[in-house]
């Protein structure tokens, strides 16, 4: 059986529709595929680990010879402007209680309350609900809404 928990009006969900960021850009990657550390192909002790800088004196990679893996550098890094914006053009803010939320009141266009993991949910039903009221986006407003009852 499923329990679904209501949290704020009809009306508070069709104002956090009505946000929208003051400027959206488009996000360009310079490269969408992960740095593989090298031979980690070869060896299965490296297999699933993470980027790590060749160092080795003859090292084919380290040298950058034609046809080898590509090294992460400087280069493929994001445009200071647009880093650690989302998707749909904000910027994430934490939030803790309803207090931590009357800091976005002037910034509601630039930044999207993101509720804590720990939060509880009668916590989170105010903190959704004092979001509709002063127009800011929450990122994760349905999250911990739903539980699941197994019989």
């Amino acid at each position: 059986r499923v329990i679904y928990l209501v949290c704020a009006s009809e009306s508070a969900s069709s104002v956090d529709k009505m946000v929208k960021p003051l400027v959206k850009h488009n996000i360009v990657k310079k490269r969408k595929k992960k740095f593989i550390r090298h031979q980690s192909d070869q060896f299965m002790r490296i297999a699933r680990s993470s980027w790590r800088r060749p160092k080795g004196i003859d090292s084919r990679v380290r040298r950058r010879f034609k046809g080898q893996i590509k090294m992460a550098n400087i280069g493929y890094g994001t445009n200071k402007k647009y880093r650690h914006v989302l998707p749909n053009g904000f910027l994430k803010f934490r939030v803790s209680n309803v207090k931590e939320l009357e800091v976005l009141l002037m910034h509601n266009r630039k930044y999207a309350a993101e509720i804590a993991h720990n939060v509880s949910l009668k916590k989170r039903k105010e903190i959704v609900l004092r979001a509709a009221q002063l127009n800011i986006k929450v990122t994760n407003a349905k999250a911990k809404l739903t539980t699941q009852e197994n019989e």
